[in-house]
């Protein structure tokens, strides 16, 4: 499969979020998905971006995502989260998921970050694998924290 990897564009968004959905349905959570294409046009490509997205395409469909942001760590400085690498299921095993983690590496670099983190599920072994085999150290210690929009809501009506 020939494919090219390059930054998304604002009309890319609809096959984007085409793919966070897939995602969702793979991660068990169908229904967890809120977000809007208008919400990924506004918050992408606004006067003051909260993402980077670069896309994998192959006769002008986008068949898997890499989606980051700059975060910063009190040890380290400036960081970059790969929020979602995506790719979909019937994209799978073309290197895909290669080509887009390099570029978010060579992003990374590019930008002098100390670190660039991300999560994966416990039960995703292929994904695991494949993290470990690039050189990515899998902290299996640490704990994902979500505060929920709501439980936001309750935290702050408290105060």
């Amino acid at each position: 499969m020939n494919f090219t990897i390059r930054r998304s564009t604002k009309n890319d968004m609809p096959q984007v979020l085409d793919l966070i959905q897939e995602l969702a349905i793979f991660e068990k959570e169908p229904d967890a998905v809120e977000v809007t294409i208008k919400d990924l046009e506004e918050d992408g490509f606004g006067p003051n971006p909260a993402f980077t997205c670069f896309v994998a395409e192959t006769d002008e469909k986008i068949k898997g995502i890499a989606l980051v942001y700059n975060r910063y760590s009190t040890w380290k400085g400036r960081i970059l989260h790969l929020e979602d690498l995506i790719v979909s299921e019937s994209a799978r095993g073309a290197g895909i998921g290669t080509a887009l983690l390099d570029e978010v590496i060579k992003y990374g670099h590019s930008l002098g970050v100390k670190r660039i983190n991300w999560e994966v599920l416990d039960w995703n072994k292929p994904a695991i694998d494949f993290y470990e085999k690039k050189g990515a150290n899998v902290l299996r210690e640490w704990n994902v924290v979500h505060l929920t929009e709501k439980g936001i809501k309750n935290y702050v009506s408290k105060l």
